[in-house]
């Protein structure tokens, strides 16, 4: 026997051996050591609520809790231009405010993102409202086909929009069409039950309130202004009834001028103090309320 055919054998038996062996039993033998289980676990399910955040300040449940929304995140940039996104901004302004409330003391805070991740936009209300807050405020910045346009704006929530460029960036926030779009409209069955609800609570009444003392703040810094009055928008992050919520518009981001404070810590941090000052005076003036 050649030493060719030898070496043929060699390899075809135990090859042979090894398809006789699953023909016979239906599996494969288990190589030593290998494992001969398999592991298995539930995933979350779509309509899960997602975690809820750490909640910072005094260990007091009866002190106020702020909870601060950066708009965006993750595969979800938000406006931009160049290099500067709004997810980085309206976190960057959400982490200053944070700490200027923290340092102040008597608040207790949370953010629904501290990172730079992606929340489905109704799970942003909706972990103020599991969380009990006392104020919700959504961080956001804005871009227009224009870039003249600039400027802060403080918008509540409303069926209807104060003007048309509300009511653009309203759906422009709702996310029509995107991943985490979620109109107003298409997630409630009564959206007028839902504003009738909100006046009857007085949230909206205190989420105006809250929005005009921003407003004041803004200008008493300094801060360019889009709109010197609180504007009014179907906005589904707005859209808790049982609590006074706020999104802050901190600027357009292809404005040249605006562009320069959102980028800068210096800018970011002037936004944030006017916000703290304005959440700081709210609360005085509703102190057991």
């Amino acid at each position: 026997m050649s030493r060719t055919v030898q070496l043929t054998l060699l390899f075809l038996v135990p090859l042979a051996l090894l398809v006789a062996a699953f023909v016979v039993t239906g599996v494969f033998p288990a190589r030593a050591g290998a494992y001969d289980y398999v592991v298995r676990f539930d995933l979350p399910g779509a309509d899960a609520p997602v975690g809820l955040p750490r909640v910072d300040g005094p260990p007091d449940a009866s002190r106020p809790l702020v909870v601060i929304d950066a708009g965006h995140g993750g595969f979800d940039p938000g406006a931009g231009q160049g290099d500067l996104k709004e997810k980085t901004v309206a976190l960057q302004i959400a982490l200053a405010l944070r700490q200027k409330l923290l340092e102040g003391g008597g608040l207790r805070v949370a953010l629904t993102r501290d990172a730079d991740r992606f929340i489905a936009l109704p799970d942003r209300p909706d972990i103020a409202r599991r969380l009990n807050a006392d104020l919700f405020v959504s961080i956001h910045a804005d871009s227009a086909e224009n870039d003249s346009a600039r400027g802060a704006s403080v918008y509540v929530l409303s069926e209807r929009g104060s003007s048309q460029a509300a009511e653009r960036f309203a759906a422009r926030e709702n996310g029509a069409g995107r991943v985490n779009g979620v109109a107003l409209s298409k997630t409630s069955e009564n959206v007028g039950a839902i504003l009738l609800d909100l006046s009857q609570r007085g949230a909206q009444t205190r989420s105006t309130q809250v929005a005009s003392l921003l407003l004041r703040e803004l200008g008493d810094a300094g801060v360019g202004m889009h709109r010197d009055q609180p504007e009014t928008a179907a906005l589904a992050v707005l859209k808790a009834p049982d609590m006074p919520s706020i999104l802050f518009e901190t600027g357009y981001i292809n404005n040249a001028e605006d562009a320069q404070a959102l980028g800068s810590a210096q800018g970011r941090q002037v936004l944030a103090d006017a916000a703290a000052k304005a959440i700081r005076a709210y609360f005085a003036r509703n102190a057991g309320a």
